[in-house]
């Protein structure tokens, strides 16, 4: 049995679609660059690393429009909830696993934005131009995933069925990853001084980004449950992203605490 062969008892067949087929090579070309240029210290506009070390004046530096970190990111989230939550209305009943997939990313979001109302503590802001760059790539995405799905009805299951496993990824990576955002927010206060601290508990003194691991776990779970092209080359795109920012972290807490481990790795414990 070739490759092709054993590829397809777990996908269903790349549907007949240019966009999606254009999307899922973009997807997934874009998301492990941006893990390079993490690695390579070409940090994202939001990321606290960015402008690290920077030397730039108030004389020379471009003002930029800003929202709070709290609007910036419901400005991202948001538009990707509303694609998850349309599509129960715009698209009808195609069986369980549709139904499955498009829960589990309105419920991804609904988390997320969740954390951004309750959980999620600020000091900072975010130009307004980032916000909405992030918030479009979310929102590509999410569609692209529910209409990849779509395409998919009427066609023959893949042989291997994983849906109940993603399912269970999925339940995994959504929790675990909450609890140590949970624990992350216990360290800073409401636009407090901006001072960080190596985080404890959890997985914290295994890796110092867990919950990237489990975000990855969640993803996973969604493509175990959709089995389609698209969503895997997105979720293996998410992981080389996720794995270049966990180990530009790594560097950064290496760079600024005297006390940090060297046992603690970066995402995978005692590997990574």
């Amino acid at each position: 049995m070739g490759l092709p062969e054993i590829v397809l008892r777990f996908l269903y067949p790349p549907p007949p679609s240019l966009f999606i087929s254009a999307m899922s090579v973009i997807s997934f070309a874009s998301l492990t660059n941006a893990g390079f240029q993490e690695i390579k210290g070409k940090h994202m506009r939001y990321s606290k690393f960015f402008n690290v070390g920077a030397s730039v004046t108030g004389d020379n530096k471009q003002k930029e429009a800003e929202f709070s970190g709290r609007t910036g990111m419901l400005v991202a989230y948001t538009p990707a909830f509303l694609a998850g939550v349309a599509s129960f209305a715009l698209v009808p009943l195609e069986g369980l696993r549709f139904t499955l997939l498009r829960s589990a990313l309105t419920i991804h979001f609904l988390k997320r934005l969740f954390e951004v109302l309750f959980v999620h503590k600020y000091s900072g802001v975010m130009e307004v131009e980032t916000a909405i760059t992030i918030s479009m790539s979310y929102f590509l995405s999410t569609a692209s995933m529910i209409y990849a799905q779509h395409l998919t009805s009427g066609l023959p299951e893949p042989p291997i069925d994983l849906k109940h496993f993603g399912i269970l990824l999925f339940v995994l990576g959504i929790s675990g990853n909450f609890y140590h955002h949970y624990l992350l927010s216990e360290l800073r206060t409401e636009g407090g001084d901006n001072k960080y601290k190596i985080p404890h508990g959890g997985l914290f003194d295994l890796v110092i980004c867990p919950h990237y691991l489990f975000e990855i776990l969640g993803f996973v779970g969604v493509s175990c449950i959709s089995q389609n092209l698209y969503a895997f080359s997105y979720t293996f795109g998410t992981m080389f992203y996720l794995l270049g920012r966990s180990y530009a972290t790594r560097r950064w807490y290496q760079s600024k605490f005297d006390n940090f481990s060297e046992n603690t790795k970066a995402v995978i414990p005692y590997i990574f």
